[in-house]
């Protein structure tokens, strides 16, 4: 939530934004009108039931949240006159104005843009059983896919609505419980259904894997490049880290925007 104000203060034009926060609990949103009143933002409430039936366990029970699934249903979540977003996760920071990222071009055709990274083990995100099957192995023929992180996206809600991805996704996800085609909780399904077909962003909008990897969380270091957002996927969480006072170097560009840390040092502050 204070990363909102922190969007606010690096934007040009801070009037134009508007948050649409999506969760799980409606006492969010008091605390988001008491602490930012300023802020010009909505809350929409994620009924963990419309997922929870059709989640399967990952390679880390963190990933089995309801919650890391809401991103599927933006588009029924959000009205109609939303038409476009750039969707961000909770873990990240963003240093830069986001005018910039929402102004992200689509193709026609294409339903959202994210950063690629075509270097990574494409074929890793998904099981054995998935590549040794005739007609799934297809899925991705004649698209160049990459690996791309769904922790920042810029989405065309009305594309989306039109082609009935939420549904296209959903399939998957029920496919993924009656054939384990997948491992890593709430993305492969958006690989299947975009992967090779997404909008290009650069790679400085989404400085991903900050908090390790999905098993030891071990320490990273910044990508080469330029910096507009830093992302602390991965397991190793910075609040998580810094509250058991074991954080990593990058971790101190987290605490200044925690919340409670620092409602905590201005108490101190103000003790002082």
């Amino acid at each position: 939530m204070i990363r909102g104000a922190v969007i606010r203060l690096h934007s040009s034009c801070p009037e134009n934004i508007v948050f649409h926060f999506v969760s799980s609990s409606t006492a969010l949103y008091a605390t988001i009108t008491t602490s930012f009143p300023y802020l010009n933002s909505h809350l929409y409430h994620f009924d963990d039931t419309a997922v929870s039936g059709l989640i399967s366990t990952s390679i880390r029970s963190a990933l089995d949240c309801p919650l890391n699934y809401a991103r599927n249903y933006l588009a029924n979540l959000l009205p109609l006159y939303v038409r476009r977003i750039v969707y961000l996760d909770s873990d990240l920071v963003l240093v830069d104005d986001i005018a910039k990222l929402a102004a992200t071009h689509l193709p026609d055709g294409v339903v959202l843009a994210a950063p690629e990274y075509c270097n990574a083990n494409f074929t890793s995100y998904f099981t054995p059983t998935f590549w040794a099957n005739p007609t799934l192995s297809l899925t991705f023929a004649g698209r160049s896919a990459c690996y791309f992180n769904t922790g920042v996206m810029v989405i065309d809600l009305e594309r989306w609505r039109e082609g009935e991805y939420t549904r296209k996704i959903v399939e998957w996800m029920e496919l993924q419980k009656r054939i384990r085609i997948y491992e890593l909780g709430s993305l492969p399904p958006f690989l299947l259904v975009f992967a090779g077909n997404i909008g290009p962003v650069d790679h400085r909008w989404n400085q991903h894997g900050l908090g390790g990897d999905n098993f030891r969380g071990l320490c990273r270091e910044l990508h080469r490049g330029p910096v507009s957002l830093l992302h602390w996927s991965g397991k190793g969480k910075p609040w998580v880290r810094l509250d058991s006072n074991r954080p990593c170097p990058l971790d101190a560009l987290w605490a200044p925007y925690d919340l409670l840390r620092t409602i905590e040092s201005l108490d101190t502050y103000n003790y002082i």
